[in-house]
């Protein structure tokens, strides 16, 4: 499985645990265990005639903006890791996700897109790709009514359809197999945020998505330490996106946070088993305390589509999503809570949470938020790595103190 002399590994061989400690990580002068830093913009030529030469291939490394050694390391094992062809990595998860859209599709053209997901890609939908003359509707993408939802959508001009599951922060989950099938009969490209599951969790890809992307600030990284993001699919995309929209728009990922998700993956198996196990234990505490009006996870039963999560997951994932009776109450917890840690984001070590109609909306009111797509009773936990009875014990004193 793997040549003690050179380090290389047998991808083909090797499993997912393997693959996170040692895929893509070969090659480099003098075999360091640890892929090198190439803290550098600019690499150097013998002769005019190599300049020539890799210009023409695209083979070898002229300018970081391109290419870089320790980029393209992460690049290679996430690739590894989702079963894919290619990756291209990003300076940050909407890099990516603008990249796909504007690689898939030019303005004039039709992008369906699922309602349930991340405020940034609404605001980019809503703020850059509208303005610049895309045409986007929206569609519910949830469960198996999903697929109906979306074949009735399709348009003759439609050249993406973009998901996430599970969702942010809703949860919800899309049947990707069928999804991607109804897509696919009608010549049209599909993308999925793969960041909530991760490809530990899930790997798109193997049903049928034709792009996976990631914000690597979460999961990947895991310790909240570095913004990136990647883009995993077919080596004929990476390729246009590279030269494309990377190239040109430059929002390329610096080596040393490169490095920082190569030494965050080696250590992804472990820290989702338990941040899924932790996450099941707090979920099923949230939904037995009489304060919490409902909790939204996947791994519960009363989840309207756990059996769907059940067969497409391997687990299901380190974020719970619960709601309060009031704003106010919702405020008061997130003020109250000693050991979570209030803050934007998720997939850290540490539990994080956030009300996002008291932290982003606090001059709407509910009505204007749910106009927007917030749930103003909404709250979202990202479970960290703490003991789960610690997380547990500082949501039953925040939730004994905030409860009227």
């Amino acid at each position: 499985m793997m040549n003690k002399k050179t380090g290389h590994v047998n991808h083909l061989a090797a499993r997912f645990s393997t693959l996170a400690v040692h895929g893509g990580e070969e090659g480099h002068p003098h075999n360091p265990l640890s892929v090198p830093i190439y803290q550098n913009a600019v690499f150097a030529f013998d002769e005019v005639a190599d300049t020539i030469s890799q210009f023409e291939t695209g083979e070898g490394y002229i300018y970081s903006r391109i290419g870089n050694p320790t980029v393209d390391a992460f690049e290679k094992k996430m690739t590894l890791l989702e079963g894919g062809e290619a990756a291209l990595a990003f300076a940050s998860g909407m890099a990516a996700i603008s990249a796909v859209f504007m690689t898939v599709a030019k303005p004039g053209e039709h992008l369906l897109v699922a309602r349930s997901m991340y405020s940034g890609t609404h605001s980019l939908i809503a703020h850059q790709l509208r303005p610049m003359g895309y045409e986007v509707d929206f569609f519910d993408a949830a469960g198996t009514d999903g697929v109906r939802n979306l074949a009735k959508a399709i348009r003759e001009k439609t050249k993406l359809v973009y998901f996430e599951s599970p969702s942010n922060p809703q949860l919800e989950i899309t049947d990707i197999e069928a999804l991607a099938r109804v897509a696919k009969e009608r010549g049209i490209t599909t993308a999925i945020d793969n960041t909530f599951a991760t490809p530990y969790l899930q790997r798109p890809l193997s049903k049928g998505v034709d792009v996976v992307i990631h914000s690597a600030t979460k999961y990947i990284g895991g310790h909240g330490d570095a913004v990136g993001g990647v883009v995993v699919g077919k080596e004929r995309f990476i390729h246009r996106m590279r030269h494309g929209i990377r190239r040109d728009l430059g929002g390329i990922l610096a080596p040393m946070h490169a490095w920082l998700y190569l030494r965050g993956l080696k250590t992804l198996p472990l820290r989702m088993d338990r941040h899924c196990d932790s996450a099941m234990k707090v979920a099923r505490f949230l939904e037995t305390h009489p304060s919490v009006d409902s909790v939204i996870y996947p791994g519960l039963a009363s989840h309207p589509d756990h059996e769907l999560a059940t067969r497409q997951m391997k687990a299901f994932g380190g974020v719970v999503s619960f709601r309060l009776a009031s704003r106010e109450q919702c405020r008061k917890l997130c003020d109250t809570v000693q050991l979570c840690t209030l803050g934007v984001s998720l997939g850290d070590a540490a539990t994080l949470i956030q009300h996002a109609a008291s932290m982003f909306h606090h001059k709407e009111s509910d009505e204007q938020c749910e106009k927007k797509g917030v749930d103003p009773l909404l709250i979202r936990l990202s479970v960290g790595l703490e003991d789960p009875e610690d997380i547990i014990d500082d949501l039953k004193q925040a939730l004994e103190k905030s409860s009227p």
